[in-house]
């Protein structure tokens, strides 16, 4: 029996894209950034069955959203973007963006994160994008959430985390970081991605298994608030994952085809303005 989740396409919340002949960065190793199109997206994109994406704004092109926005014109209403801005960007300049499809503005807050956004511009880019519905992607070392929780509980507008927190130290389940997000989750302001979990974890493939145990309480019990990415095309990956296996494994994660689709599809829907 189809119901409203069904009918809805999956979303692909978080990937990236660099178009490196239209606009170089400087390589920093063999793989990052690897040349990762659009055009090349969206083949996987049909191949994983997904008629939606979040495109992120990657930290190499800095606050030249150029690339970012090109990738958006061409999924032609399928996509939505999340850009990099300093405070004080125009009201005409936010404007023109959300009617391009952009739907908030990334930090990331982790060691070697760029510099571009920090801690104290976050509460000023909250307060100017909260009048347009828009959020925060926020990337940080989710150890720090403790620290920062009053912040971000005091933000004007919703926050996406990244990578099931993205603990670079490995935590357990009982962890006060981890038990930070997951209350977090419980004031509904708040979601999370279910994503890259090889970046973190010790164990690594097939399963991840000491990640994909955070990510498997996630799915469960916080469900309304989860989000499912692939993090294509994984830069600074050498030996890049499977991204069928990463879909396929919150089937694992989510405790009933309702839970799948509503993180693959409804919740993407209702918060990225589709």
């Amino acid at each position: 029996m189809q119901t409203e989740e069904t009918l809805l396409p999956g979303c692909d919340c978080h990937i990236h894209i660099y178009d490196l002949d239209r606009y170089p960065i400087p390589q920093k190793d063999p793989v990052s950034p690897p040349q990762a199109p659009w055009s090349a997206y969206a083949k996987l994109q049909t191949a994983l069955g997904l008629g939606r994406s979040v495109i992120v704004q990657p930290m190499g092109y800095g606050l030249d959203n150029r690339c970012t926005l090109d990738a958006l014109a061409s999924a032609q209403g399928s996509a939505r973007a999340i850009v990099a801005l300093e405070p004080d960007t125009a009201r005409h300049e936010l404007d023109r963006l959300n009617a391009l499809g952009v739907v908030g503005v990334r930090f990331m807050l982790i060691p070697g994160g760029g510099g571009t956004m920090t801690w104290a511009k976050l509460p000023l880019i909250a307060e100017e994008i909260a009048v347009l519905g828009w959020h925060i992607n926020l990337q940080l070392d989710g150890r720090d959430l403790p620290q920062y929780a009053p912040l971000l509980m005091s933000l004007p507008c919703p926050v996406v985390i990244d990578h099931i927190g993205k603990f670079l130290e490995p935590v357990e389940p009982e962890d006060p970081a981890f038990n930070c997000l997951r209350k977090l989750l419980d004031t509904g302001r708040f979601h999370v991605k279910l994503s890259a979990v090889y970046e973190t974890s010790r164990i690594g493939p097939p399963d991840y298994e000491d990640v994909g145990a955070l990510a498997r309480i996630l799915a469960r019990e916080h469900t309304e608030r989860c989000l499912w990415a692939s993090n294509w095309p994984h830069p600074t990956q050498v030996m890049r994952p499977d991204d069928e296996g990463l879909l396929h494994m919150l089937r694992d994660w989510a405790p009933t085809r309702s839970a799948y689709d509503r993180i693959l599809r409804k919740n993407p829907h209702v918060l990225y303005q589709f």
